[in-house]
């Protein structure tokens, strides 16, 4: 149903060197959480944490997560969001 590309996900963890990753999901993807963490755990040992708060789009981003010290955000949506730098 939903393409989560993982892979990408995986591949952007190793990249940045991430170790502490928060994954922000739709209520219609929310489902998939545990899917997600177990597969980014797997692949890149990274501690997972799934921010279980509203996501209504790109400009709903959790705050504080500096204080968690979250190295990078994930954030899933339903439609295409795409940064300048092409990620």
């Amino acid at each position: 149903m939903y393409n989560l590309e993982l892979e990408r996900v995986i591949a952007k963890i190793k990249e940045s060197n991430a170790k502490t990753v928060c994954i922000q999901l739709p209520d219609g993807m929310k489902p998939k959480a545990d899917v997600i963490e177990e597969s980014i755990v797997k692949e890149t040992g990274a501690r997972v944490l799934i921010w279980l708060g509203s996501n209504f789009g790109a400009c709903d981003v959790p705050l504080g997560l500096k204080n968690l010290h979250v190295d990078l955000l994930i954030s899933w949506g339903h439609n295409k969001f795409q940064r300048e730098d092409g990620w």
